[in-house]
């Protein structure tokens, strides 16, 4: 596509996105959350135009993983022209409660 692939995310997708915001706020300064921000926009920019740059999962069949920042991974599917957002998983969590 000449301008990159649609992102939607999931509804899970963004409450761990919100968790992940109200937890930085809390223990980060702001410059670090703008860095943060900053990386997941760029991620995103380099999925929109490329979505299989990043490896594939191994986890959900047909997903990809992009790590965002050293504790945070964004999982990830193409579907019809669209990639959506399937989970953005902290890994400071427990592997046992990542939902793809």
């Amino acid at each position: 596509m000449k301008d990159g692939y649609s992102i939607l995310w999931t509804h899970h997708a963004l409450n761990e996105l919100e968790q992940t915001i109200e937890y930085l706020e809390k223990n980060w300064m702001a410059s670090d959350i703008k860095n943060f921000a900053v990386k997941l926009e760029d991620t995103l920019a380099l999925i929109s135009r490329n979505p299989e740059l990043f490896p594939k999962s191994g986890i959900k069949k047909g997903g990809f993983r992009a790590v965002v920042a050293k504790h945070n991974s964004l999982y990830y599917r193409v579907t019809k022209g669209n990639i959506e957002i399937i989970s953005l998983f902290s890994h400071r969590q427990s592997r046992k409660k990542r939902k793809l």
